[in-house]
């Protein structure tokens, strides 16, 4: 049977699900354990969120993780991203991005080399560090994994540094558990408040005018907020992207002294909503890899890592 170390892990399940002439029937289920009690067993499933009484399990085990996705898969959803999470300056050296946002977030001021360059490798990186340097930025490269492992060898010999392992996670909106009764009401709104303004300025150190481009420059957005007794306590963004089919949820937030009461969870539901009304089929998020607390609630909510990338540096 599993146990709780099992939980974030892929299972199957095979549970009754009725009697024919004095025998059980069964019926399999595959997806990633999210939560498992004396009770029940839940777990996220292609067809979404499936909670089986302890009674009713007849075997259940982990078994081994999902294929990896497609290079084709990786690149949609890197796409789709960043149109979620649009830089105000962008070149191209051949299929690869350039984008610049004054500094703004990793995200918004790295390159990302998808596809081809369309000239050799060493020559494309070269041109990366010319066009930052024109700039008057650190040039820096995203490295989706391991669609860009071939770019992260190049990187390694160059002597380019990085930061903490991204993940990029995703689940099928209809995966997500239902709202919470108890919790407080989450408002959405096209364009962010003075006040949503300042907890995502708390958050990254300010809000130049780049950054402004970036939180607003996309056709379907949502800004949610959640207050208490007048007070602005969670905020989160967001956007339908890649043809309709991807929510990203973006700069989800909670005061310091608000957390751990579920609003998180209460503003991912409610821009979940919004996305399912909008045509989105699934969500996708990014969060460092250290980041336990929020890795473990994503994890609570359905979701899956897809891929992970590095964020390089070059040096000085």
């Amino acid at each position: 049977m599993l146990r709780q170390q099992d939980v974030g892990h892929r299972i199957v399940v095979r549970r009754i699900v009725g009697i024919r002439e004095g025998r059980p029937l069964f019926s399999d289920a595959l997806g990633e354990l999210v939560e498992l009690s004396e009770t029940h067993i839940t777990l996220a499933t292609d067809r979404g969120r499936l909670r089986v009484p302890v009674e009713q399990v007849h075997r259940a085990k982990r078994v081994p993780p999902a294929r990896r996705p497609t290079a084709a898969a990786v690149v949609a959803l890197e796409l789709a991203a960043d149109e979620a999470w649009p830089a105000p300056v962008r070149g191209r050296i051949g299929d690869w991005l350039l984008r610049s946002a004054a500094g703004w977030t990793g995200r918004a001021n790295t390159a990302l080399p998808i596809g081809d360059p369309d000239r050799p490798l060493p020559a494309a990186l070269d041109a990366v560090q010319r066009w930052y340097a024109e700039r008057g930025q650190p040039a820096m490269v995203n490295t989706p994994l391991p669609l860009a492992a071939p770019v992260g060898a190049e990187l390694d010999a160059r002597g380019w540094t990085a930061r903490p392992p991204v993940l990029v996670q995703t689940a099928p909106l209809a995966a997500l558990p239902p709202g919470r009764p108890d919790l407080p009401p989450v408002g959405l709104s096209p364009a962010p408040s003075a006040e949503w303004l300042a907890v995502a300025a708390g958050r990254k150190g300010g809000l130049p005018d780049a950054a402004r481009h970036v939180l607003t420059a996309v056709d379907r957005i949502r800004f949610a907020h959640l207050h208490v007794d007048g007070r602005l306590l969670a905020v989160g963004r967001g956007t339908v992207t890649g043809e309709g089919r991807w929510l990203g949820l973006t700069l989800v937030e909670v005061l310091p002294e608000a957390r751990r009461r579920g609003f998180a969870g209460g503003v991912i539901r409610a821009l979940a909503d919004w996305g399912r009304a909008e045509g989105a089929t699934h969500a996708f998020l990014q969060v460092e890899q250290r980041n336990t607390p929020a890795v473990a609630l994503y994890q609570r909510l359905g979701f899956t890592t897809h891929h992970t990338y590095l964020t390089r540096v070059a040096p000085d």
